[in-house]
């Protein structure tokens, strides 16, 4: 357990960390933790929660992803590819639901750690994680144009395509003042973050269109008229769980992890570019997980490492879990102190703030270099993409992962084929002029699986009819799976009953061993295998 857990702070503490250092770790978590806080309002408001729900997990996970993670540098909190999931969960099993699978994500992720599963996770194709990273940024903005245009819509269906029908429907319904809000916001965030990287533009943009909109009485939804009063205090609670739908909470809980998990590891994979360090992947799922075991108890949602607020603390000169610790702190601070005035925060700002998360999310640039990828590349992103998009994230990464999977193996069995040939290789060419009649040379190249075994066999079977002798070189296999053995059991039949005698050449240890256990080898005499060619061929000739 040690081995594997072993989180970076303590680590570092246990090494020292200059005082130098701690003071520039907490001006960074102060800093990150202003940055959070519209964030973490505005992606709770998004997923169908109430706002301090998103608070309570910027504090708690922000935390504990800190103090337990495998990252110097992450910061945790609730992210934007969450949205759509969590609102998903939360509108068809309520908060109880969101409550479970939050747990269960948690656990998983804790076994996702302890079975050193962090680097399987890195190897989810990057098509389907621009694919479906692209889709919540579109369902994003779709979800926020009903608050960004103020839109007097009481009920707004879940459909994506229904959804802007229903807007396209309803353009008289656009109120002018909240369209100025969003604007406004829109035009703070953006304009700030080109003037100072020292002032987060979100909050900058909250602060002001708040105070605008509640001096001049501007005609808009509000955080409070919408929620009612916003809670300044954190208390434990744990609903009551519906038995039948526990099979529900765990196909959800296992969704959360997956995105979770996917999200937290490559966040600290981008932080590692920036800071030079490497982060210990399974010691960074255990801690994700307990902080989500943990969070909902409190209130909160799901949360994994967010990597825009990570940049942030990095560029701010945050280099050790400190910051992030620091950051949930800053975050307790203001929903102690000042959580009431989050009521007056117009619903149109939020959209502005989320529109921008959304455009950010959205990846276009790599989207649009991606389509000159290679086609089964294309194909993953696209329906991987359009899936997120018109149905949801869920059937998304269940197909997207499928289909990766095969059009993996449809791309090594074209490579494969092109190989599969009966031949005689350079290396014969230069030690003889020619191969004696009736001996035939075959030889596999690559792993024998399930992809290629077939048409391996099948050619090995017309190679072998045309001989008196046959060689199978198997000096570049190196892996065969039990579709492989089966086939190559079926084509070592079919030349043992026509009395074509075997010859095996260049058989490594391990296939060896997997040969054996399978008794393919009964069919092969011992003492016609080689592990040298040249022994092989000599004894061909003996035997033609």
């Amino acid at each position: 357990m040690n081995s594997i857990f072993k989180p970076q702070f303590f680590t570092l503490a246990k090494g020292g960390i200059s005082k130098s250092q701690i003071g520039s770790d907490i001006l960074a978590g102060i800093v990150v933790g202003i940055i959070a806080l519209p964030l973490s309002i505005a992606f709770a408001v998004a997923s169908g929660v109430s706002p301090e729900k998103g608070i309570i997990t910027g504090v708690i996970a922000g935390f504990l992803i800190s103090f337990l993670g495998g990252s110097r540098v992450q910061i945790g909190g609730p992210t934007g590819a969450f949205v759509v999931i969590i609102w998903g969960i939360h509108n068809q099993y309520g908060y109880e639901g969101l409550f479970y699978s939050t747990l269960i994500a948690g656990a998983i992720l804790v076994l996702f750690g302890l079975f050193k599963m962090g680097k399987l996770l890195k190897y989810i194709p990057y098509p389907l994680v621009v694919g479906f990273t692209s889709g919540i940024a579109v369902v994003i903005f779709t979800t926020q144009v009903k608050d960004a245009l103020g839109m007097a819509i009481s009920d707004v269906p879940a459909d994506f395509l229904d959804k802007w029908a229903l807007y396209f429907h309803s353009l008289d319904k656009i109120n002018p003042a909240a369209v100025a809000v969003t604007a406004g916001t829109i035009l703070i965030s953006l304009g700030t973050e080109k003037i100072t990287r020292r002032i987060p533009g979100s909050f900058l943009a909250i602060l002001v269109v708040s105070a605008l909109a509640a001096i001049l009485k501007l005609p808009v939804e509000t955080i409070g008229s919408q929620f009612g009063e916003i809670p300044n205090r954190i208390a434990l609670a744990i609903p009551a769980p519906d038995p039948a739908l526990i099979p529900a909470y765990i196909k959800s809980g296992l969704i959360i992890a997956l995105l979770g998990g996917i999200e937290s590891l490559l966040s600290a994979t981008v932080s590692d570019g920036m800071i030079g360090g490497n982060h210990r992947s399974n010691t960074e799922l255990i801690g994700q997980g307990i902080a989500n075991m943990v969070v909902p108890l409190f209130g909160g949602i799901p949360a994994t490492g967010a990597i825009a607020r990570t940049a942030a603390n990095v560029k701010n000169g945050g280099r050790t879990p400190i910051s992030g610790m620091v950051h949930g702190l800053t975050l307790l601070s203001v929903m102690l102190f000042f959580g009431p005035l989050v009521r007056y925060i117009p619903m149109a700002c939020l959209a502005g703030i989320l529109i921008i998360v959304s455009y950010n999310m959205s990846e276009w640039r790599t989207f649009r270099d991606l389509l000159k990828a290679h086609n089964s590349d294309i194909i993953v992103l696209l329906v991987t993409f359009f899936l997120t998009v018109i149905f949801d994230l869920v059937l998304a990464i269940e197909v997207g992962v499928v289909l990766s999977s095969l059009l993996f193996m449809k791309r090594m069995s074209d490579i494969a084929e092109k190989r599969m040939d009966y031949v005689v290789d350079t290396d014969l060419i230069e030690d003889y002029s020619e191969l004696p009649d009736g001996v035939g040379v075959y030889e596999i190249s690559g792993p024998l699986f399930f992809a290629t075994a077939r048409k391996y066999v099948d050619l090995m079977k017309e190679a072998g009819i045309d001989n008196r002798v046959m060689i199978i070189r198997m000096r570049h296999v190196d892996f065969i799976d039990q579709t492989g053995l089966r086939n190559l059991h079926d084509a070592l039949e079919f030349l043992h009953h026509r009395s074509i005698p075997v010859l095996l050449s260049g058989l490594n240890e391990e296939v060896e061993n997997v040969l054996v256990k399978s008794n393919i080898l009964d069919l092969i005499p011992v003492e016609q295998h080689y592990s040298q060619f040249r022994e092989a061929l000599e004894r061909a000739k003996d035997m033609v």
